[in-house]
């Protein structure tokens, strides 16, 4: 009653509480380290293994650079033991169980990174260790890992990876110190989660493994660490992109052959599609194995690079000069007359439904100066061969210019022909490559 009335007392008292506890545990770090010495490995029988429990808690993932094939992961390692040497009686330390202490300064089991790629070796914080009155102790202690990935990039952007993080024993083989799995997984209760990649599990697996150097065996554990990529960063600034202007090559076909640029667009097309394999081609490793990304730029560029060279082959055709030979029959009949009406291909002029209303026409009659051949009698005769051979030249002009017509319209047809079939190459190829996404 007398200290419920007295707040300052019961202030005084727990502050002398807290002290004979402080007292108590300097008294109990200077007991537990008189003899003991950390460079032995704490156990009363040495035929008996030491057992470890580990457990691992995956908080992030930093980096996973595909180039180099390295996981970047910030882990908290858990490892428990007990310790021989490092028991108590609470009784005699005021009902003290549990201190604090720098890790330093007891026996740690020397676990490492097996597939650490890092040329920095440390291990672990020197983080401070739990212990126990029973000798238990436990070490809790942040760790940034770099470990070596097979990466396979064989259905990039839509791939997964499955990455090992393989933590076992240096020097003790398992008849001295034995790993023991905390957990049938790792934690990923505290995961932040990645912009690029999503974790879908952290399955843990023990192996006992022996090594042609020893024969001992040497257990550890492994950590699959699952991850999924998320892809639509890249549907949207690599797919998409090549999708669109992988359909610019049929239109170059749409194109008129007068504009003279039918060849330039194709060249810009492949250039555009070589500036996007490249930088496919920088971030990934450089392996046999061809992204799935990377085969569909490759069969683009192989559509554009074929429709180049037919474009090439078709204005050869339109151009035909006076030298050309007359169109063969059977061009005529399958281009002209079946073709054309496949590919709604009309002559100027023309729509689908019907020709357009012509002008007028100058129809010539019988010949002049046969009619009354009495009448013109005296005319002179080199009016008349004028004439005829102005006549013969319209007539010769009249048939080549039609012979040019036939050929511009055999190129055209095939134009619109071609473009048809590469639009379809297009998008049968669009969903080959999206099928083929796991």
């Amino acid at each position: 009653a007398m200290i419920r009335g007295h707040p300052v007392s019961l202030g005084l008292l727990l502050l002398l509480i807290h002290s004979a506890q402080g007292h108590y545990a300097q008294k109990l770090l200077n007991d537990l380290m008189e003899n003991y010495s950390s460079a032995l490995r704490p156990v009363d029988d040495t035929d008996r293994a030491l057992n470890v429990t580990l457990q691992v808690t995956l908080s992030q993932i930093k980096d996973m650079d595909e180039r180099n094939q390295v996981l970047i992961a910030y882990l908290w390692i858990r490892q428990t033991w007990h310790d021989a040497y490092l028991k108590w009686n609470k009784e005699d330390y005021d009902g003290l169980d549990v201190i604090h202490i720098p890790s330093s300064l007891v026996w740690r089991p020397d676990l490492v990174l097996y597939n650490k790629a890092d040329d920095d070796f440390s291990g672990p914080m020197d983080t401070n260790v739990r212990l126990r009155y029973n000798g238990e102790i436990t070490w809790d202690a942040p760790a940034i890992t770099k470990s070596s990935c097979v990466v396979d990039v064989s259905y990039f952007p839509f791939d997964s990876q499955e990455c090992n993080l393989t933590f076992g024993s240096w020097t003790y083989n398992g008849n001295q110190v034995d790993i023991i799995m905390g957990m049938d997984s790792g934690d990923l209760s505290d995961f932040v989660e990645n912009v690029e990649w999503e974790c879908r599990g952290m399955p843990a697996t023990k192996n006992v493994i022996m090594y042609g150097c020893c024969s001992d065996p040497y257990p550890d554990i492994t950590y699959t660490v699952l991850l999924q990529r998320r892809s639509s960063f890249y549907i949207f600034n690599l797919l998409l992109p090549c999708f669109l202007i992988s359909f610019l090559a049929p239109l170059g076909f749409y194109l008129p052959a007068d504009s003279g640029e039918k060849v330039s667009l194709g060249v810009t097309v492949l250039l555009a599609l070589t500036v996007f394999q490249l930088m496919v081609a920088e971030s990934m490793p450089p392996s046999e194995s061809v992204p799935l990304i990377g085969k569909y730029y490759i069969a683009t560029m192989t559509m554009v690079t074929a429709s180049t060279s037919l474009t090439i082959f078709i204005m050869n055709i339109h151009f035909c000069g006076v030298e050309a030979k007359p169109v063969p029959h059977w061009a005529k009949v399958l281009i002209i007359d079946y073709m054309s009406k496949i590919c709604f291909v009309y002559e100027v002029g023309e729509n689908c439904a019907s020709p357009l209303p012509q002008g007028p026409t100058v129809t010539f009659g019988p010949c002049v100066f046969c009619t009354h051949g009495s009448g013109f009698a005296g005319m002179d005769t080199k009016l008349v061969r004028n004439v005829e051979y102005i006549a013969n030249c319209f007539r010769e002009q009249r048939a080549t210019c039609a012979k040019g017509a036939e050929w511009k319209k055999i190129a055209k047809v095939m134009d619109r022909f071609f473009m048809w079939i590469f639009f379809i190459m297009v998008f049968l190829m669009s969903i080959l490559i999206i099928g083929k996404a796991p």
